[in-house]
């Protein structure tokens, strides 16, 4: 980075950590919901929802006795055009052909889904009437399996329905959807423990999506055979996802400064801010990260590397799953959804692409310069698993030091340059801050409120960072 734009990012960071109150109360303001007053009450509770999980090497082959257990007569599989022809969707039709599970396959699933074929997948299943799904792939596949078992149960739902305010109309899940177990072949969404499922709006070029307890897989099958498929890059855009789960769940709005307290419990959100029991969750995926993904980048053939990984990626989901994300996912979004030409490396699609681990961890070092002044002990706890020195650090320094060693692991695994380096330029910023502003579901659980300029400065600051 030339000297000039070293010192721009420089002046905008420092902009942004002097702005912060160092008190925490004052930013539990900021996550009222849209029209209630300021003397809305915080919630007072949490809970925590995960679906049931099952690890080892090679228990993919037990889903057709699963699905037998359940009674399942027609069961619909999902996967994608890539997968269809690899050894873990070899193993799953194999398992159930041995069961003698009816079922149909649905290979169309888009890697980094749109609600068209969100749409597309849930006609197929309304046609299907099936009682059952299996989603075998990554959080793409296991989201549009989400999606399509909601609208096939609820058919005569609109689709903007249940998807998140202010895009949609957030209402409540209240039909009963059928069994659905996932199995996960990367090791980042963490998408086989939560309710929810993200997609691209086309209309808005923003992503967003439908989250709601009663998504969430009634089966996890985590295999680390599956993860030994996955390419380099593939590995390390999953392994950011796994990090910044972490990350933002654990620095993220504390539940009991979250607002409005809800008069129901079925109106409580699934992202719910900070907790005690996500808290635990979230650190332990953070010391897994630091310990395994490197290796699991570098070596193919590192189980133990991936194994752990695939673990992490299930244990951060648990965590952000009740917790929430805040501002390094709500800004990935637009990053995602306005891509230009790129495409990535290692992702055999036909359309330009930003993976979402990628888009979610280039903002990182600026945001949580951005957050740390509001909580920095959490800040410079993530910075110290993730290897640096903490042991003379003042709280004033808490962004700085984990901006600085999260450059540093991006670089050390050759990670692009910033936005710049995925065909963003300064041009961009306004309509990245647009694509931002209805991510509120998430953005809202940042431990501190941001102005459009502060996002500005945000994107601006991601532009490059090395």
């Amino acid at each position: 980075m030339a000297a000039a734009g070293r010192d721009r990012v420089a002046h905008l960071l420092r902009q942004l950590q002097r702005a912060a109150c160092q008190c925490p109360t004052h930013s539990h303001t900021y996550s009222q919901a849209p029209g209630l007053p300021a003397s809305e009450k915080t919630d007072y509770a949490f809970e925590m929802a995960v679906s049931n999980i099952r690890y080892g090497a090679g228990v993919t082959k037990e889903v057709g006795m699963d699905l037998q257990n359940m009674g399942a007569k027609n069961v619909c599989l999902m996967t994608d055009k890539n997968l269809s022809q690899l050894p873990p969707v070899e193993v799953v039709m194999n398992s159930l052909k041995k069961n003698g599970i009816n079922f149909k396959v649905y290979d169309k699933v888009r890697v980094e889904p749109t609600d068209t074929s969100f749409m597309e997948a849930a006609e197929f299943a309304k046609r299907g009437a099936y009682d059952a799904y299996v989603a075998v792939g990554g959080g793409s596949t296991i989201d549009t399996c989400k999606a399509a078992n909601l609208y096939a149960s609820s058919p005569d739902s609109d689709f903007l329905d249940y998807v998140n305010a202010p895009i949609g109309k957030g209402k409540p899940v209240t039909v009963t959807l059928k069994p659905l177990i996932a199995v996960p072949t990367t090791a980042g969404t963490g998408s086989e423990t939560t309710g929810v499922a993200i997609f691209d709006y086309e209309h808005l070029k923003v992503k967003t999506g439908i989250a709601s307890r009663a998504l969430k897989p009634t089966l996890g099958i985590i295999d680390p055979l599956h993860t030994l498929h996955m390419p380099s890059r593939v590995v390390a855009n999953s392994g950011f996802d796994v990090l910044c789960h972490a990350l933002e769940s654990y620095t993220a709005l504390p539940y009991h400064m979250r607002s409005p307290c809800p008069l129901n419990p079925i109106n409580r959100p699934a992202y719910q801010g900070s907790n005690p029991i996500s808290d635990v969750w979230a650190i332990h995926a953070l010391q897994i990260v630091a310990k395994y993904l490197k290796r699991a980048v570098r070596n193919p053939d590192d189980l133990e590397a991936r194994s752990n990984m695939h673990l992490a990626s299930t244990f951060a989901g648990i965590g952000f799953g009740n917790a929430g994300v805040h501002l390094c996912h709500g800004m990935s979004y637009p990053i995602s959804g306005l891509v230009k030409t790129y495409k990535a490396k290692d992702y055999n699609v036909d359309h330009s692409l930003v993976p979402h681990g990628l888009s979610v961890v280039l903002t990182s070092p600026a945001v949580f310069t951005f957050t740390a002044p509001m909580f920095p002990e959490r800040h410079l706890e993530t910075a110290r698993i993730l290897g640096a020195d903490i042991r003379t650090a003042r709280a004033r320094d808490a962004g700085p030091i984990l901006a600085d060693t999260l450059r540093a692991l991006l670089q050390d695994l050759q990670v692009d340059d910033g936005l710049a380096a995925l065909g963003y330029s300064r041009a961009d910023v306004p309509a990245l801050v647009r694509g931002t502003l209805p991510q509120e579901r998430v953005t809202k659980l940042a431990p501190r409120p941001q102005s459009e300029e502060e996002l500005s400065a945000l994107f601006e600051a991601s532009m490059k960072l090395y």
